[in-house]
């Protein structure tokens, strides 16, 4: 009678059979010609020797033991196995790829495509505007002064009496763009809206027009005049409503309304 095996023994045929698996599974991949194909990137390689192939490579050794029948199945299974783990890696590296642009900041993304940006105004700031119920804005319009500019303004400080009138009007453009009678002055945009407006209105008739000679179909005979006053008749002739309603209203002896 033979004695069991100890656990020493067991783990290390498991472990021969493990390694002779893992050979014949990387003879099956080294079978395959590869001469023609790009070297696979280090992310490959190091998913390869990640805990995932080893327990594929340990169901390999389970199917080892049944017999050299089952290592005919090794190239399928491996090349199988290796489209599965490239679809994984490609799945990803695509999830990681958008989690990095949605958490990038604006202004990369907007470093990157400078002909979409649009430059927001920062209302935390004084913002200039022309109204006519705000006659004082929170900050001047012109704000980057020449050195002429600077001098006027240095004038300014003095009796205004010294200044003449286009330095005036200079002093007035550099802290107001327009003025009130600038900003009262009607314009001509109602010309385009009305002018939009007919062009859109007779664009619309050509459509009824083209539609009901082109896709509607023929008027019903029931519009005509004719139709219309044989219908008339036929219900005179049957007196419909004859107190209040229809026949009421017409006199029979003389043949006409009342």
């Amino acid at each position: 009678m033979t004695e069991p095996a100890t656990p020493e023994t067991h783990y290390d045929e498991g472990s021969q059979i493990s390694k002779r698996s893992r050979l014949l599974l990387l003879k099956s991949l080294s079978s395959v010609d590869l001469q023609d194909s790009p070297p696979l990137p280090l992310s490959i390689q190091i998913l390869l020797s990640t805990r995932r192939f080893r327990s594929v490579s340990r169901g390999v050794s389970r199917s080892a033991q049944t017999g050299p029948e089952s290592t005919s199945l090794l190239p399928r299974f491996a090349a199988t196995h290796t489209d599965m783990m490239l679809r994984g890696l490609a799945g990803r590296v695509g999830s990681l790829l958008l989690r990095r642009s949605a958490a990038a900041p604006a202004g990369a993304r907007m470093s990157s495509h400078p002909q979409d940006v649009v430059t927001a105004t920062d209302m935390s700031k004084p913002v200039y505007s022309d109204a006519l119920d705000v006659p004082l804005p929170d900050r001047p319009y012109n704000m980057d002064l020449t050195p002429a500019q600077m001098s006027l303004k240095q004038k300014e400080k003095g009796p205004w009496g010294q200044l003449s009138k286009e330095e005036k009007v200079a002093l007035y453009r550099l802290k107001f763009n327009q003025t009130y009678a600038e900003m009262k002055r009607p314009s001509s945009e109602w010309k385009t809206v009305i002018g939009c407006a007919f062009f859109f209105f007779g664009l619309t008739g050509l459509v009824v027009w083209w539609q009901s000679v082109f896709v509607y179909p023929a008027r019903p005979k029931t519009f005509d005049k004719e139709w219309q006053a044989k219908q008339l008749k036929r219900m005179l002739d049957m007196r419909i409503g004859p107190v209040e309603g229809f026949s009421a209203k017409w006199d029979y002896e003389k043949g006409q309304w009342k």
